[in-house]
């Protein structure tokens, strides 16, 4: 990966489009997915970080939802000049990292793939699932992304050596501490 000049940070329900062989995006995923675009003849790209598999269901404009967030990320990507039957697609994140979240890790990897599949995009690289949460750069123009997993299983604690046994003071003395 080369030194980014401008480097976008990318959370929870945004999406960025860029043609600048300087930019780079970044963002860190545990559960959430995140989808990289890439028209290599435009030499353009756009990534998306989204929070929940399918559609909103009380709007269905909440970019957090990835239906939502996949069509923003797709019609920027069309607005800026790219051709949807060129679109190429990297998928990664959807780790389930949190227990108690009912797997939402995997609905969001399973969306996801399922998207890009019925809308005929052509999926060239994923890194999905797992317990592990990951660190994503990507650069739009030349579609090349990076990642490192991150261990997300917290350390046993270290057992803790026993307190000192409190000392008497002798009589008629006091004892600070």
């Amino acid at each position: 990966m080369h030194v980014a000049r401008k480097l976008i940070h990318i959370i929870q329900g945004e999406y960025h489009v860029a043609d600048d062989p300087e930019v780079e995006l970044a963002t860190m995923l545990g559960s959430c997915v995140a989808a990289c675009l890439h028209d290599p003849v435009r030499r353009i790209g756009g990534m998306n970080h989204f929070l929940l598999p399918g559609n909103d269901p009380n709007s269905g404009q909440n970019i957090k939802y990835g239906a939502h967030s996949m069509e923003q990320l797709i019609n920027a990507m069309l607005r800026a000049g790219a051709q949807r039957s060129r679109l190429q697609v990297q998928l990664f994140g959807g780790g389930n990292v949190v227990a108690g979240l009912g797997a939402i890790g995997a609905r969001n990897a399973q969306f996801a793939r399922d998207f890009v599949r019925d809308d005929g995009m052509v999926l060239v690289g994923e890194d999905l699932g797992g317990k592990t949460a990951r660190r994503l750069r990507f650069v739009p123009a030349t579609g090349l992304a990076q990642f490192i997993r991150y261990d997300t299983v917290e350390p046993a604690p270290k057992p803790r050596a026993p307190a000192p046994a409190p000392r008497a003071a002798a009589p008629g003395n006091v004892e600070l501490f």
